[in-house]
Parts: structure tokens; sequence; C-alpha cells
């Protein structure tokens, strides 16, 4: 009797699914990305290139909204790609998400850092490597930590295959580059930090333009320098965020505010 059971609950379960087995087992297969919806990504004006690129983001749905996915989003993108200058294919910029209108996300400066093989290929034998960490901080109250990299030249007229700075100079190397640093940034805001970061460029193994040359000016008193550049910048803090501020940073967005305004102080003129 005890088989004769087995084998009925067994076709029973045969023809259930036959007939299509539990309940909610077909459901429609729906594609992903219907409820996704795109949106251009904005560059600051410091930059040449304004539309960098496009991001996904899931729509909004009740009290989740599409913005607050955006914001906070982290970017990186090759500087030459931004600048159109293949000169400057050797650094990576990070833009975050500030503020998202209409369609677009409105970035600003993240960070910044140097491709491993720029780094590799400046790296010798017989040559004394020197860096160094600076906490330095903006006119509009930006906190960076900025990590400068030099290498140790040789003299005119040296004869000596090796070229090793001591362990002092090495110290006064440093705190040249830390006073040079402070000196430097503390007196600009962001945006005029940003653009010295794209005015550096290496032609050879001489540094021309940005921070790097005048770093390379002060130190050179101590021991000659080659190779003198920002390798990697950190933002620690930011101020509460500006809305007129950030929107000067991205002119298109602020000419159309402006034309809106203009022409809906046309429209009342004309109804009165």
């Amino acid at each position: 009797r005890r088989v004769h059971g087995d084998c009925k609950m067994a076709k029973q379960q045969q023809r259930a699914a036959t007939k299509g087995g539990k309940k909610g087992s077909k459901r429609k297969v729906i594609d992903p990305f219907l409820r996704k919806e795109w949106y251009a990504l904005k560059a600051p004006s410091t930059f040449d290139v304004r539309t960098f690129g496009h991001t996904i983001v899931t729509k909004s749905q009740g009290t989740k909204l599409a913005t607050d996915g955006l914001k906070g989003r982290v970017y990186e993108v090759n500087m030459a790609d931004l600048t159109r200058s293949e000169e400057n294919n050797f650094r990576k910029v990070k833009l975050s998400c500030e503020e998202v209108k209409n369609s677009a996300c409105l970035t600003d400066f993240h960070g910044l850092d140097t491709t491993r093989d720029k780094i590799c290929s400046l790296i010798r034998k017989r040559f004394t490597l020197i860096e160094a960490s600076v906490d330095v901080k903006t006119a509009d109250g930006y906190t960076l930590r900025v990590f400068p990299i030099a290498f140790t030249a040789r003299r005119v007229g040296q004869h000596s295959e090796t070229c090793y700075a001591q362990s002092a100079q090495i110290r006064t190397i440093r705190k040249k580059m830390t006073e040079t640093l402070n000196n430097e940034v503390s007196k600009l805001t962001l945006r005029n930090v940003v653009k010295k970061f794209t005015e550096e460029k290496l032609q050879g193994t001489k540094t021309v333009g940005g921070f790097g040359q005048a770093v390379a000016k002060a130190a050179s008193t101590v021991f000659p320098l080659q190779n003198v550049l920002i390798r990697k910048v950190k933002v620690l803090k930011k101020p509460k965020l500006d809305i007129v501020k950030l929107m000067e940073l991205h002119n298109d967005s602020v000419g159309e505010s402006r034309n809106v305004v203009s022409e809906n102080e046309a429209a009342k003129n004309l109804v009165a």
C-alpha cells in the first residue's frame, strides 16, 4: 500500500510540473535597462572638454530619487581627454558629482594621480628619488594633500656615474617642497590650483609650468633636480556646497539659467 501511495504522489507531482509547476514560476522577464536613464557628465570650465561621458542610474521611484544615486559618484578621466593635449596623457583626474541639473551631472575636482607606467619610466639606477606629502589649504577653504616627487640630476662637469643625495640634503629638499607648496597654494582658489596642475609639463627631464617648476627652482640651491612634478593630489576636506560657485564653474548651465530668467522678465514686461 505504501508503494502504491508513493507512486500515486509521484504521478501527481509530474502532472503538476507539466501544467506549469508552482505559482509565480512563469514571471515576465523585464529588461533591467528599461528602468534606467542616462545623464551627461559635465566637467568644470577649467577644462577644454565640457562633456566627458555619460552615466546610468535607476529612475526615480517613490521616495528613492535618481539624483540621490548620482550625487557623490567619482569619475576618473585621463587629463589628455579633458585638455585635448597629448602632453598630459600621463595624468588621471578624479571628478565628483556635486549637483544634478536637468539631465546633466555637474562635477568638481576630487583628485589627481599619475599613471604607473610614467612613474616607472622616471625611476632609474644611480639617482635618488625624493618624495614628500604636504597638507595645504586653498584660499576658498579646500584642504588638499599634495604628493610631489623629484629625482636628483648630475651637476655640470660631473664625471661620477652615481648621483646620490645625502640624507641631510634630502630633508632640506623636502622642507623646501613643503614651504613652496604652502606659499603657492594658499594664495590660490581651487579653480586656479587645478589650472596650475594642467599647465605642468615635462620637456625631456625639465619641468615647465605649474608647481613642479617652482619646487625645482627652490630646491635647486640644495641639489640639482630633474623630473620634478606633482605625483598625486587628494581632496581631504571640502567647504559646504555653494550652488552659486558651482554654477560659476559650469558656465553653460549659468548661461541657460540666465536665458530663462531674461525670457521670463521679457514676457512679464509684454504683459504689463
